[in-house]
């Protein structure tokens, strides 16, 4: 197995654009250019200090070295092994049900390896560098404790090695995951007022939700939907207050 140094290249520059693009525009957007007019949508009043960004900054490029590095080996050095179709997308259908299929897929894979992280030893030695922004902004997204980062790449291999999925619908999905994982961590809810206890709001992890979660430190461990953590009673009690408080 011969390592690729341009391949290599080309899949850091590829998700580092996608992320450091979206978190670029986002900040500059609510943190900027902005500020005072999406002021009543504000999660915490306060802004973070310049030492987080540039911390989460930091971190976060370590993350896309390791992000960058996995996947080249599921798609490039192991790429006889994966599931993932290249070819032409012949079954619309299924095209759209493994979008579904990954969905769910990395929500569970994400809160429970979420709810392990918050083990004492694991949140002291490696979770805690991410949750160092109890403010999070853009920038926090990504920002993780390198073993973190390979637990949180870890939905690559899962999805490329199991189910088969179209490279293309793969290439959606990870581009819609770092979207929301920005909208989590963007500090401001861009949901409506009441969206929280509508029939779907209700199951919808939204930024307040995750924002709680960073400032508290507890509850609130889902990453797309609060599916499990309403299954499993894991939903913070004052998230309906906080969500109505912000959207007042």
């Amino acid at each position: 197995m011969n390592f690729e140094v341009d391949i290599w290249l080309k899949s850091l520059t590829n998700i580092s654009v996608r992320y450091f693009l979206l978190a670029s525009i986002t900040f500059l957007i609510f943190y900027i250019l902005f500020p005072k007019v999406f002021e009543k949508i504000k999660i915490q009043k306060k802004f973070p200090k310049k030492d987080n960004y540039y911390r989460d900054i930091g971190y976060s490029v370590v993350s896309m070295l390791i992000f960058a590095t996995m996947a080249y080996l599921c798609f490039t050095a192991l790429r006889p092994y994966n599931n993932i179709n290249y070819g032409p997308i012949i079954n619309p259908y299924w095209f759209a049900l493994s979008f579904v299929w990954m969905f769910f897929l990395h929500d569970t894979y994400f809160y429970w390896c979420h709810r392990a992280m918050h083990h004492p030893i694991l949140y002291r030695k490696v979770h805690l560098i991410h949750h160092k922004s109890t403010n999070p902004s853009p920038w926090t997204a990504y920002a993780f404790h390198p073993l973190e980062a390979v637990l949180e790449a870890g939905i690559v291999p899962l999805v490329a090695f199991t189910v088969p999925v179209h490279r293309t619908a793969f290439f959606i999905f990870m581009l819609f995951q770092i979207i929301y994982n920005v909208y989590g961590h963007l500090g401001y809810e861009l949901y409506p007022k009441n969206f929280h206890k509508t029939w779907i709001g209700k199951w919808v992890n939204t930024s307040v939700a995750h924002n709680q979660h960073h400032k508290s430190f507890f509850g609130n461990y889902g990453l797309y939907t609060l599916i499990w953590d309403r299954w499993l009673g894991t939903v913070r009690e004052d998230y309906d207050s906080t969500y109505e408080a912000v959207k007042k």
